[in-house]
């Protein structure tokens, strides 16, 4: 199964055209629709109200500019058969 997010308009008759990509024409398909309304004007919230402490990207951002990131070795790991 294949997932593929489009965004469509329904008609004044309550109509919508989808178009698929090219690769999967002359093919039968089985098609699920799971609809979720379009805002025009998403309400916009505040970094505090999602969650984040009050000043929390003003202390962050960029804190790292000046130190190179480094990954360490992580060591020897196992070797493990594929499951068949």
């Amino acid at each position: 199964m294949q997932i593929i997010k489009l965004k469509a308009r329904v008609d004044a008759e309550g109509k919508v055209i989808l178009q698929v990509p090219q690769g999967l024409a002359n093919q039968e398909l089985e098609i699920a629709i799971v609809y979720q309304l379009v805002s025009p004007n998403p309400p916009t919230q505040t970094p505090e109200e999602l969650g984040w402490p009050s000043g929390f990207f003003e202390q962050t951002a960029g804190c790292l500019a000046q130190e190179p990131l480094v990954r360490y070795s992580q060591g020897e790991y196992e070797t493990r058969e594929p499951i068949e």
